[in-house]
């Protein structure tokens, strides 16, 4: 009954030890990963807000449209 905490205590350190060890080396390897694929993703997010831009305004520019032409043929247009 003694020796039971002594090996269930240093098998914890050596399994929490080795978990340590491996989160850290996978944090490092992820940052040195990030810094090669750094251009890579701001130029995705560039692409990115460029078509966001795009198809904002061409949202906007087919709501006037409509608005426009709805009136032009004398819809009515008021909420009650």
């Amino acid at each position: 009954m003694e020796w039971t905490p002594v090996v269930l205590v240093t098998f914890k350190i050596l399994v929490l030890g080795t978990g340590m060890y491996f989160a850290i080396k996978w944090h490092y390897d992820q940052g040195t990963k990030e810094k090669e694929w750094a251009d890579e993703k701001r130029a995705i997010l560039r692409a990115g807000r460029k078509v966001t831009v795009i198809f904002v305004l061409s949202l906007l520019a087919l709501g006037f449209a409509t608005y426009f032409f709805c009136r032009m043929i004398g819809l009515d247009l008021s909420f009650s």
